[in-house]
């Protein structure tokens, strides 16, 4: 499988060039970005054999099976739909769409095309993710009470472009969908907003720097996220689910390969687990190649992407900011 890349992004050496060298069969065949020469300086670097003037010429490469989409979010959508159009899989970064609206417009392209669309939540391609579900959803912890989750790191330049409401940004966007993701991966039910607060920017009030969310998840049980590009919570990367036997804490969800802790504590019984340090990105490019060969291996499909989505547009609405995309 050849692979073309939208735009020279930052995370694309992480996300695609360096798993195409771990994964076989696979093999990044372009570059296009808004600047040819921010594309050829990108090539140069990391071995790419082929530079294109535009995205859209890059689509029209016949060479290419599939794209890697790590654009801004507010592009994903255009462009996406644009691959599909011209015959290619997509590997598409998260958050999937600006909003729920518009994933459902791509989820129905990628139905008309046949054509293999995943959102790159790369973090539920690794083991420790498929473990995390499988401790929560055997009943081993008891019956669900609550779940919280949490991503939250540092980014106080606001200039960046995550915090452009005209490109979908916001904490909620960018960091806060791992939160609802994993809150969904975990719960026994699909989760439904109770109540949202946002902290915002002092130049834009429309954009979050960090957002908290409450939820119903059925059965009484209930749920939490908390998101934050720039708050107090400097770094929280948690997932915790209670039962009425037990507890499982997870630091790092997202990227155990560079560090994680995962407890376990039943009937009053502690155990620590330990997974691979293989890069979830391998992890999930080795999917995203299977699910293109027909294999079903493609765990965030299009109706995963809407159901977040919705989930992240209630959360919005909550917290009275306006949707993005809108």
């Amino acid at each position: 499988m050849r692979i073309g890349v939208l735009g020279a992004a930052r995370i694309a050496p992480a996300a695609l060039v360096r798993p195409a060298r771990a994964v076989d069969g696979v093999e990044v065949g372009a570059v296009a970005a808004r600047d040819r020469g921010r594309a050829e300086a990108f090539a140069t670097r990391h071995g790419v054999p082929a530079v294109h003037d535009s995205y859209g010429d890059l689509l029209e490469d016949p060479t290419l099976d599939a794209v890697y989409i790590p654009l801004p979010n507010g592009r994903h959508a255009e462009w996406t739909l644009a691959a599909l159009a011209a015959g290619k899989h997509v590997l598409c970064e998260k958050p999937f769409t600006a909003n729920a609206e518009q994933a459902r417009e791509v989820a129905a392209a990628a139905e008309r095309t046949g054509l293999v669309v995943m959102e790159a939540f790369h973090y539920r391609y690794h083991p420790l993710a498929r473990r995390m579900a499988e401790i929560v959803h055997s009943g081993e912890l008891g019956e669900v009470r609550r779940v919280e989750t949490a991503m939250c790191f540092p980014l106080p330049t606001f200039s960046n472009i995550r915090y452009n409401y005209d490109l979908a940004g916001g904490a909620l966007m960018d960091a806060g969908c791992y939160a609802v993701h994993c809150l969904r991966l975990l719960s026994p039910a699909e989760p439904a907003v109770t109540g949202a607060k946002a902290l915002t920017l002092r130049r834009d009030r429309r954009v979050d720097r960090a957002m908290t969310a409450s939820f119903d998840l059925g059965g009484g049980a209930t749920g939490e996220i908390q998101a934050s590009m720039w708050s107090s919570t400097l770094l929280r990367l948690r997932a915790r689910v209670a039962g009425d036997r037990g507890t499982l804490v997870v630091d790092n969800f997202v990227g155990p390969q560079a560090w994680s802790r995962f407890v376990v504590t039943v009937d009053g019984e502690r155990r620590r687990e330990r997974f691979d340090r293989e890069a979830t990105y391998n992890h999930q490019l080795r999917a995203f190649d299977a699910a293109v060969r027909g294999e079903p291996t493609n765990l965030t499909p299009p109706a995963d992407s809407i159901a977040n989505m919705s989930v992240i547009d209630d959360i919005y609405r909550a917290a009275g900011l306006p949707l993005r995309g809108a």
